[in-house]
């Protein structure tokens, strides 16, 4: 990759982010030095989806903490581990169990790492099987401020609101996020944690709910307010635009992370929109996936969006909105940055 062609922005937990590529549908993967984390085995577990290039096939690979990509099938082929799970398919090895991430520790150990700025970094789970499930007002002051735009005296739930988001919305972390101002002329961010379920599961109580959660990622539940009120104010459809969740950059294995002590941090073009710690979520994790769980099978690869904080951009005097060329990032330390150019298109 010629280094003329890359900016880079520098950031408060050592994560250095290229610039995405001039001309490209497709952004590459950029120079990323990975956020400092020690799991129970060394490095913690940071599995990802990626290709070599726009028309490769996706491969399932592990990051180091020396920043290198290591592939998990070509590194299992070399050490002699027969794999549990289709090394080309995320949610295979999620589905495959305690084993498989065993597996994937090993290989991440035993492996050949490459660069990352080689290779295109896809979401983690490119093609979701269901859609994205979500959940709304979970913040306090994202709450007052919500009230607040939308003169609204409702009272504080006493459970998750739940919503989801459309399978199409999956974005890589470092690709475009389109901007049609046909459809949309509002689009607004939200910082969020995304857990990544690991089994099975239906009626699951809050004290068994952490022994089905994989691992965890960022996710921006990007939104067209336009088409949110539209909609009587409903969510589904203006958080539903193709693109428009992108999560990433990896999934940090969940035995590898404290999930209610990271910092959530959102920013338009380097400024600062949101910041938050997750021990200030109102409903935690467990009461999350119990309640969602209720009636309802949870399935391996299933991504929750845990809720975003205040400091979305319809709330602000005056309201901003996404515009073309800005850059948004969302960040959580211990896991990552995704880092999305809003580009303009047609169709």
């Amino acid at each position: 990759m010629d280094n003329a062609r890359r900016s880079f922005l520098r950031l408060g937990t050592g994560v250095a982010v290229g610039s995405l590529l001039a001309g490209s549908s497709h952004a590459a993967t950029p120079a990323i030095s990975v956020p400092p984390l020690t799991g129970p085995g060394g490095d913690a577990l940071r599995l990802v989806t990626y290709r070599s290039n726009v028309a490769g096939t996706p491969r399932v690979g592990a990051v180091t903490g020396h920043g290198t990509l290591v592939d998990l099938g070509q590194a299992a082929s070399k050490a002699g581990i027969e794999l549990g799970f289709n090394p080309s398919d995320m949610v295979s090895l999620i589905a495959a169990g305690p084993g498989a991430v065993a597996q994937a520790r090993r290989c991440a150990a035993a492996g050949d790492g490459m660069s990352l700025e080689d290779v295109q970094l896809m979401a983690p789970i490119p093609v979701p099987v269901r859609n994205t499930y979500a959940v709304g007002w979970n913040y306090l002051e994202h709450f007052d401020e919500s009230l607040s735009a939308h003169a609204s005296k409702a009272k504080l739930p006493k459970h998750p609101v739940f919503f989801t988001k459309d399978t199409h919305t999956v974005n890589g972390p470092f690709d475009p996020i389109p901007f049609n101002p046909a459809v949309s002329i509002k689009i607004d961010w939200e910082g969020e944690l995304a857990v990544i379920i690991g089994k099975r599961g239906r009626n699951i109580t809050e004290a068994d709910a952490m022994n089905y959660v994989f691992g965890y990622s960022v996710i921006n539940d990007t939104t067209a307010r336009d088409i949110q009120l539209d909609h009587g104010g409903q969510w589904f459809k203006g958080k539903s635009l193709d693109g428009h969740g992108p999560i990433g950059p990896w999934i940090v294995a969940a035995d590898d992370i404290d999930y209610n002590n990271l910092e959530l941090t959102t920013r338009v073009n380097g400024v600062v929109k949101q910041h938050i710690n997750t021990r200030q979520m109102y409903f935690k994790i467990p009461r999350i996936i119990s309640e969602l769980s209720l009636g309802m099978t949870l399935e391996p690869g299933d991504i929750i969006a845990t809720g975003t904080p205040s400091g979305i951009g319809a709330a602000r005097h005056p309201p901003e909105f996404l515009k073309p060329g800005d850059i948004l990032e969302t960040e959580i330390n211990h896991i990552g940055i995704i880092r999305n150019e809003i580009k303009l298109v047609t169709t």
